[in-house]
């Protein structure tokens, strides 16, 4: 047990050291867990050791009774054969390997105990460090929680002071100023794009060529014979009147060409809606 108690007194020593130096938590628990596990296998070498001494000792003990047990048979052989003298030289050496075989055997049995000992407080110690390894895990993540919650802390103590909020808030009613700005100069500038009286003389014109186009219509059909009355034709009115059509009404009166064609088609292949 001395073997452990030595490594035990090492390792203690380590971290005390570790601990003194204030390193970072996690950096100094990883390097904790790892000198653990340099004494374990330092502790297993140590106890290997022990193990051999002691079946070396087992086995040096049966050695000698066997060798005790062979002597006996050599005096009883000397004995049958009338050599006394040898068999009491054989009766000593077998004396000899009996004593040191009980020795033997005290010491084993005595290694034996210790050994299991050993055994014992290995498990016990590999145990404690994977219970440690595992703590290990959950300290680290603690420690990163305080960290966090400390930043935190940090963070919302610095943000207490009101001029932070106030100069965000001042910011934001500046962009909305400027916002209001712009589209009310947008809006001012759509009001004088346009003259007011080139818009009410337009919708003047509107209305007269949707009159004029009525009168053709019914000129047209007066001189059918599909209405009654005067045969007089009607006043003509010249697009002239109306000034230049803009690129927005030539299009327009290009679509409604395209689509009167199209019905007139449809009349002359006689199909109906």
């Amino acid at each position: 047990m001395s073997i452990l108690r030595k490594i035990s007194t090492l390792f203690k020593s380590n971290i005390n050291d570790m601990i003194s130096r204030a390193e970072d938590p996690e950096k100094m628990l990883n390097q904790i867990i790892l000198d653990m596990r340099n004494q374990l296998s330092r502790a297993k070498q140590e106890v290997a050791s022990a193990i051999a001494d002691e079946r070396r000792l087992r086995s040096q003990g049966e050695n000698e009774a066997t060798q005790a047990r062979e002597w006996e048979e050599r005096a009883v052989l000397a004995v049958r054969e009338g050599r006394d003298d040898l068999a009491k030289q054989a009766l000593l050496r077998q004396q000899e390997h009996a004593e040191r075989a009980r020795t033997l055997e005290e010491t084993w049995r005595h290694q034996s105990v210790e050994t299991e000992k050993l055994k014992g407080a290995l498990r016990t110690l590999n145990e404690r460090i994977e219970e440690a390894r595992r703590k290990r895990n959950l300290l680290v993540a603690k420690q990163k929680r305080a960290q966090a919650q400390k930043r935190i802390h940090e963070t919302m103590s610095g943000l207490s002071d009101t001029s932070a909020f106030e100069a965000f808030d001042r910011m934001a009613e500046r962009i909305e100023d400027e916002e209001r700005r712009s589209l009310a100069a947008s809006e001012l500038s759509e009001e004088l794009r346009g003259d007011p009286l080139e818009e009410e003389f337009g919708l003047l014109e509107k209305e007269s060529g949707d009159d004029d186009s009525e009168r053709r219509l019914r000129a047209l059909k007066q001189r059918m014979g599909l209405l009654e009355g005067a045969s007089e034709e009607p006043r003509q009115i010249s697009s002239g009147g109306r000034g230049a059509s803009s690129e927005e009404g030539e299009g327009e009166a290009e679509e409604g060409d395209e689509k009167l064609l199209r019905e007139f088609d449809r009349l002359e292949r006689g199909e109906s809606d």
